[in-house]
């Protein structure tokens, strides 16, 4: 995770964004979600704010994450769609490399790719969702998928179509090896068909449920850590037998983040 010391929203690059970031509020919502990952069992590590690089507190996106049963931990860098993002690769490939990570530099060309934003392990299987169409391209992603099938990975392609879910993770969400958390309708017909033969339970939020970014949470050791609650989402995690914890994120949501965009899992 990545201290939002210097994050604002000065650009525009999705449909959600706006002004009037109140930063004292954001430090705040980002220390609660830090103590509810802790709360969960999961080990926090940071890496360390850039000034100008006021998205880098969304640590998703800057690489995807891997391990390879020969290779052993390993990242690919991303390609950001927005020049005010690109930057922000360079520090997270150091980081990781520091830490003993391969780096694998896919060949992007002119091509977008934009980490775990758009690229989702399914659990417990060598399976990667992967969306495309307004972040990550679908060329992209196919220069991607090359790669990880010479690695023993298949990757699903799944096209975007609501410019409000310009990322895979604002609306789709493994919730466990067998049932993800979708919003229907942000999917070409082809990829929510790919979806429900991918899944043996697929729980559908509301287009209302999307926007508030309720898919767009994070599933890990019997919790959810979500921004908001609604009746729906209960009946589905109950069913799933996870926890609800609801985490304050206005601020990040202002900029069209919430809980999953602000991590990275690094195991």
């Amino acid at each position: 995770m990545c201290r939002p010391a210097f994050f604002n929203v000065s650009e525009v690059k999705n449909p959600h964004m706006g002004p009037d970031i109140d930063h004292l509020t954001a430090q705040q919502q980002w220390g609660d979600l830090v103590r509810q990952f802790e709360a969960a069992g999961v080990k926090v590590e940071t890496i360390a704010p850039v000034s100008g690089l006021e998205d880098m507190v969304f640590a998703a996106n800057q690489v995807f994450v891997g391990h390879h049963r020969q290779l052993g931990k390993f990242v690919v860098p991303s390609r950001m769609r927005h020049p005010s993002r690109q930057q922000e690769v360079a520090f997270y490939v150091e980081w990781f490399r520091k830490r003993g990570y391969k780096i694998i530099d896919v060949d992007l060309g002119g091509e977008c790719l934009e980490g775990h934003g758009d690229l989702l392990w399914h659990p417990e299987r060598d399976t990667i969702w992967a969306g495309y169409g307004f972040r990550s391209t679908r060329g992209g992603v196919e220069k991607f998928a090359a790669v990880m099938k010479s690695l023993g990975y298949r990757v699903q392609p799944l096209e975007l179509v609501d410019h409000y879910c310009y990322h895979l993770d604002t609306c789709f969400n493994p919730l466990n090896s067998e049932a993800v958390l979708v919003f229907s309708r942000a999917f070409s017909p082809a990829s929510l068909e790919a979806i429900r033969a991918g899944w043996s339970r697929v729980h559908e939020i509301s287009r209302e449920e999307a926007m508030q970014f309720i898919a767009n949470g994070v599933a890990v050791n019997g919790c959810y850590l979500t921004p908001r609650i609604t009746e729906n989402l209960a009946g589905i995690l109950a069913r799933e037998d996870l926890r609800p914890v609801v985490v304050e994120t206005s601020e990040f949501e202002k900029s069209g983040g919430s809980v999953f965009c602000m991590k990275a899992f690094i195991d």
